[in-house]
């Protein structure tokens, strides 16, 4: 009876193997871009970044090494990959690895010691290997076994991804190089890419992520038991200037006419963007503690706001007080909003992020769903004020778009770039914000915040009004100085509204009533383990607040 199981679960493997699977297909974006691409000056998109003495080139072209066809994401296994095409000199780091669930599209770097330093290079070769896994045993559908090999790095070095091999003899020593220490940083373990048992594979990054941070991506992977961390490979450091590799103003502009998305706005939306001046404009008042009977109107680009960067509630922003105009302001102006763009480094300068920020006049109240049954939610989730955006990451290598950002309340998730939807005929990411919540999701439909379906409703559909977001503001790329002038808002660091004052008890009371016992129970264990800022009951703060400013996404 064993042997049976085994041959029907390897025969059903098999034939998954025999299947097309999505990494059989290598992502492109949907129209080619070259170096040559960009407007001159500068080194962004030059092809090679000098780390201070250690050149790096990004490569995604790969040979296949080895798959396996079962277990993982999907069910359908991961594969393995060396890269190819390493120019003169350079030398692998380390493999790639990608879950089979999707186009393949990844990077890996190579690495070339520029520092003349003959006594102490920069590149090493291993001084041996050490088995850390091999499949042998799995009795899963393959490409023969695969032996996954941590390189043992000489004193003063150390290795900063794997090598694999399709037999049980360790590779050359040739093979792959290890990196003086001084050019590496902590990593950590990031998504999971396969795992059987206690056995998994990770994608790799940086620790210390900002616009400071000096930790590069590897693109490697990590084998290991378990999910500890810090893992036994490193990322490497950027010695040299961060920005040096960064995009120059006509750079920007040009690549924000390239990626600069779409936003889908759901076709039941009431609560529609506008910019910050028409909400300035159009009767947004400025208010202060203890001074509440005489708030004060907005001066355009918010000339008069508090510039001190403090956030302790003293003042905050809200609606026009007369009930006509309030209502009109909460619906914002569509034909008014404009994006607002933030520049900045990552990944030790080695990627550019561009935060595109929108802002709303209002944030609806929220719905949740209980089962089958959609429940409205009262004033919960109302307030005024709502910032919400998207990060585009783009290679300083080549300028490719590599991911994007959607921010979903307070957190979000990274998506790569064969995994979005584009405009038909271009590179312009299309996405979806959600019906008056205005989270931002790459795909239309129901996206649920709970579990066991139930949950707060995040909707996404797409209706008849749409941004574009390349009509932008460029507000803030502090590594490019006094060339762009953040407006007065941005340093704006007090609430964009009113601190609500409502009883989440009474609401929920009034929702409860219409609810099973065990179902009440389950959305109340829900809705209270949401932030204050997500409940509507405190005003939002602005971007610059946020924590993503200065440092990587949440």
């Amino acid at each position: 009876m064993g042997n049976c199981l085994t041959t029907c679960c390897c025969a059903g493997n098999f034939f998954k193997k025999k299947q097309a699977l999505p990494i059989d297909t290598v992502f492109k974006l949907p129209v080619p871009v070259a170096n040559s691409s960009w407007p001159p000056g500068g080194d962004f998109a030059s092809g090679i970044i000098d780390l201070g003495g250690l050149q790096v080139y990004q490569i995604s072209t790969f040979n296949k090494v080895w798959g396996i066809y079962g277990g993982g994401l999907d069910d359908q296994g991961f594969t393995l990959f060396e890269p190819s095409g390493i120019p003169q000199g350079f030398f692998m780091l380390g493999c790639y690895s990608q879950p089979n669930n999707k186009p393949l599209f990844g990077w890996v770097l190579v690495a070339k010691d520029v520092s003349r330093n003959t006594s102490n290079p920069t590149l090493k070769q291993p001084i041996d290997y050490t088995l850390v896994w091999n499949s042998a045993s799995l009795k899963i559908s393959q490409d023969g076994p695969i032996y996954i090999w941590l390189p043992t790095a000489p004193d003063g070095y150390k290795a900063v991804g794997h090598v694999v091999t399709t037999t049980p003899n360790k590779p050359v020593l040739d093979k792959v190089r290890c990196v003086r220490s001084d050019f590496t940083d902590q990593s950590e373990i990031n998504s999971l890419i396969w795992g059987s048992g206690s056995f998994n594979v990770y994608d790799v990054r940086p620790s210390n992520r900002g616009i400071q941070a000096p930790g590069v991506r590897v693109g490697t992977f990590v084998a290991q038991d378990g999910s500890t961390n810090p893992p036994s490979i490193v990322c490497l450091k950027n010695t040299n200037a961060i920005p040096k590799y960064m995009p120059n103003l006509q750079q920007i502009k040009a690549i924000l006419q390239v990626y600069s998305p779409t936003m889908c706005l759901h076709p039941d939306e009431e609560y529609l963007p506008s910019s910050v001046n028409w909400f300035f404009s159009n009767g947004a008042l400025l208010y202060k503690k203890g001074q509440e009977s005489n708030p004060v109107p907005i001066a355009p680009n918010g000339t008069n706001l508090p510039q001190d960067h403090n956030t302790d509630g003293a003042y905050w922003l809200d609606l026009p007080t007369d009930a006509v105009n309030k209502d009109r302001v909460k619906k914002g102006d569509l034909q008014s909003a404009k994006s607002y763009v933030h520049v900045k480094p990552m990944l030790g300068g080695t990627f550019t992020d561009i935060p595109i920020w929108v802002f709303y006049p209002f944030n609806g109240p929220s719905r949740a769903k209980v089962e089958f049954i959609t429940v409205k939610l009262g004033k919960i989730g109302e307030h005024v004020g709502d910032w919400e955006h998207v990060t585009l990451r783009v290679s300083n290598f080549n300028g490719e778009l590599w991911q994007v950002y959607f921010s979903q309340h307070s957190k979000g998730t990274w998506v790569d770039s064969s995994q979005i939807e584009f405009q038909s005929g271009g590179n312009k990411p299309l996405y979806y914000s959600s019906l008056h919540g205005h989270a931002s999701y790459p795909h239309p439909g129901l996206n649920l915040q709970g579990a066991d379906n139930i949950g707060i409703r995040n909707d996404t559909a797409k209706g008849d009004n749409v941004m574009d977001m390349g009509a932008f503001e460029l507000v803030s790329a502090e590594y490019l100085g006094s060339a762009v002038i953040e407006p007065p808002w941005v340093n704006y660091f007090r609430e964009w509204g009113p601190k609500i004052d409502y009883n989440i008890d009474v609401e929920l009371k009034k929702i409860e009533k219409f609810l099973p016992k065990k179902l009440k129970s389950a959305l109340e264990k829900i809705l209270r383990s949401l932030p204050s800022e997500v409940l509507g009951q405190e005003g939002p703060t602005g971007p610059k607040v946020k924590n993503n400013w200065s440092g990587d996404e949440v």
